[in-house]
């Protein structure tokens, strides 16, 4: 009896200390640790730390710590934005620390389109991605100087490489004899006016080329019409760069750099002209006294060598859940004709934070701009090449600040005099090219800011189902002056007084409201997948410029204007996607636009586009074929449109103009303003164009 006691003590011993450590496994313990980015070894801080399939969680502190209360056998996920999820189970182990694993997703792999991403591979129109990796390198100020060359059909020609010009850009030639052929430019999903700044050179100007991750290009119309009535000439599509999280990193890029003119224009040298002039003019005195002493080399005197710097600094973090990027800039661009000059100032900010477990990311962008700029007067590149070379820059009795102007003489010899005392010049005769430079001063300033926010909630009850909304602003006020002096030959009257003075500034303002949802999922069933892309886009155009040019003393106005106008775009687009066995793909595309520029008979125009592409790389048959990345197969055919086909806002209505001071009718001792009709046409609608 005795043992058998013992045996049942020993039983309830045992059981009690099983129940005991049942206790110590279900009770909930404390868990710390660290998570880090595997890539780097950077903290990540605003890392999602939850108990799957419960309520409970919590997020990464600056210092990438975390605290929890977890039981044994409970999972714990890992999330952030950027990185691939990890799940832990917990064994018991107090401390847990975490390396989360980049999610990378390269240009290799998905390319921006219009309202949306696609994988490369899976694109069936014609559409170049560039990334940052790929540009162009040395000294950059503008972006489109990171595209030359880099783009197949793509050709990007400088409009004369003034400092902050812009460039030609055509995509696949033109479309349009006689409307816009510029393609339609993009930013963060802002689309541009592309009609320009008053004062401002090139558009583009805005964004630091530093602030710039990708450039998409969409080619080909079933590429393009997606962009309806502006697609027409191709569209370029500019990324900018976003913030990752993590601890602050500064990154700092600059340059100086030295510009010279390559060569000159081959022209006849000093003693070359003399004898031309000599052997056509005789070398008699009052023929002789047309010639000057001087050896003047006048492409020497217009051109110099350009120094210009460029610097960019970012700073890139996260504080808590919110990634960040902030970057200045500053462009200081001298050009090789003498007084060009641009300086500019640029600010951008991006944030993009996300909520509701990742179900809701947001994207905030701010690009800010300030431009000064000073343009040369190229017409002096020609008078440089056609100015007598005997003759010097500066003249000691010039009654015209000092510069050597062709005066006119009598059969004699003798200098003539106009009413104001000073030699009357020969107002037909070559302008002074070092004159031209110096003495006009044409500046402007400009400042300019592109905006825009965006919201993509993921819905909880049904993932597969997102919504996109997209609010941007473009606001740009611009002014200028051009200032020539009473006294110079440039604008030589002296009945009126001559000179330049002319006021101009401009206000631009471009809002921005789409709206889509996007529906994708995997059909395992039928081995198909299918994407569907349904969305609303409003967007208003206003301008606001003014003018008024008059001489010096302002007893001449040469222009006196003030103008505004606006125009409206209203559309409704659609895609739709649907691959087949992973290597037959099919996208058709449907865009309604509505703009207010033309009646309302010709106001709306629809334009779709059909797309076919088969990965031929996929096919059995050429699964052993390594050397064979990619093998694609594509027919598209799509409309596309343009309705930069006037100057006009308003191409189908009669519109008037008035009469110029001098211009006016008289009856009798009154002087009547008139009204001359402008052409118009009521039934004017947009080009189209079918690829």
């Amino acid at each position: 009896m005795s043992k058998f006691l013992s045996l049942n003590r020993v039983i309830l011993l045992l059981a009690g200390l099983f129940f005991m450590t049942s206790q110590v496994f279900a009770q909930e313990m404390t868990i710390t640790g660290v998570v880090t980015d595997a890539g780097t070894g950077d903290v990540l801080p605003g890392v999602t730390v939850a108990v799957k399939n419960t309520t409970m969680g919590t997020i990464t502190t600056p210092d990438g710590r975390y605290t929890l209360n977890a039981k044994s056998g409970d999972i714990l996920v890992f999330s952030f934005i950027g990185f691939i999820s990890q799940e832990v189970t917990v064994t018991g182990e107090e401390v847990v620390n975490i390396q989360l694993q980049p999610d990378v997703i390269g240009m290799e792999e998905v390319v921006v389109i219009g309202y949306g991403t696609v994988k490369k591979e899976d694109a069936t129109g014609s559409i170049t991605a560039i990334s940052a990796d790929d540009f162009n390198k040395g000294a950059i100020s503008s972006p489109q100087e990171l595209l030359m060359g880099k783009a197949s059909g793509v050709q990007i020609t400088s409009d004369g490489g003034a400092p902050g010009s812009g460039s030609t850009i055509r995509i696949r030639g033109g479309s349009s004899l006689s409307a816009s052929n510029d393609p339609l430019f993009v930013i963060d999903g802002v689309a541009l006016d592309n009609d320009g700044v008053n004062g401002m050179s090139n558009p583009l100007s805005t964004i630091h080329p530093s602030d710039i991750e990708t450039f998409t290009i969409l080619k080909d119309a079933s590429a393009a019409a997606i962009y309806g009535s502006r697609g027409s000439n191709g569209v370029i599509i500019i990324t900018t760069k976003k913030g990752k999280g993590g601890d602050l990193k500064i990154n700092y890029s600059g340059n100086v750099s030295v510009s010279a003119r390559d060569g000159e224009i081959d022209v006849l040298s000093t003693d070359q002209f003399r004898e031309v002039y000599t052997s056509v003019n005789g070398d008699n005195d009052l023929a002789m006294a047309l010639l000057g002493d001087a050896d003047t080399d006048w492409q020497n005197e217009i051109y110099r060598t350009a120094i210009s710097t460029d610097h960019n600094v970012s700073f890139s973090g996260g504080v808590e859940a919110l990634p960040y990027r902030a970057s200045l800039g500053y462009t200081n661009q001298d050009g090789i004709l003498e007084t060009s000059n641009m300086e500019r100032y640029t600010l951008s900010l991006n944030l993009n934070p996300t909520f509701l477990d990742d179900h809701l990311k947001t994207n905030v962008n701010a690009k800010g701009m300030y431009i000064e700029n000073r343009f040369a007067d190229t017409g002096a590149i020609g008078s440089a090449i056609r100015f007598d070379p005997t003759q010097s820059v500066y003249d000691d009795d010039s009654d015209y600040n000092g510069y050597y102007v062709w005066t006119q003489q009598d059969s004699d010899g003798n200098d003539i005099y106009d009413d104001l005392g000073n030699k009357a010049i020969v107002t037909n005769a070559t302008d002074n090219p070092v004159s031209m430079l110096f003495e006009k001063r044409d500046i402007s300033d400009v400042k300019r800011i592109i905006s825009n926010a965006t919201f993509d909630y993921k819905f909880h009850f049904l993932p597969e189902l997102k919504a996109h909304a997209n609010f941007g602003l473009d606001w740009t006020e611009s002014e200028g002056t051009v200032y020539v002096p009473e006294t110079s030959a440039l604008s030589y009257d002296y009945q009126n007084g001559g000179g330049t003075d002319k006021i101009y500034s401009q206000l631009k303002r471009n809002l921005l409201v789409d709206y889509y949802l996007q529906y994708a999922n995997d059909l395992p069933t039928i081995n198909s997948n299918i994407s569907v892309m349904v969305g609303y886009e409003y967007q208003e155009y206003y301008n606001e410029d003014e003018t008024y040019d008059t001489n010096i003393l302002g007893t001449v106005v040469n222009e006196d204007s003030s103008n505004s106008s606006e125009y409206r775009l209203q559309s409704i687009f659609g895609r739709l996607n649907y691959t087949l066995a992973e290597k037959y793909l099919l996208t058709f595309t449907l865009r309604r636009d509505g703009s207010s520029r033309f009646a309302e008979d010709n106001r709306y125009g629809t334009f779709p586009s059909l797309a076919l592409a088969w990965k031929i790389n996929e096919e059995s048959f050429l699964s052993g074929v390594g050397f064979l990345s990619d093998l694609k197969l594509k027919l598209g055919y799509g409309v596309t449109g343009q309705q930069d086909i006037t100057d006009s806002d308003y191409p189908y209505m009669g519109v008037y103009t008035y009469s110029e001071d001098d211009a006016r009718y008289q009856l009798g001792d009154d002087f009547v303003t008139t009204l001359r009709p402008e052409e118009y046409d009521e039934n004017i609608k947009w080009e189209e164009t079918t690829t």
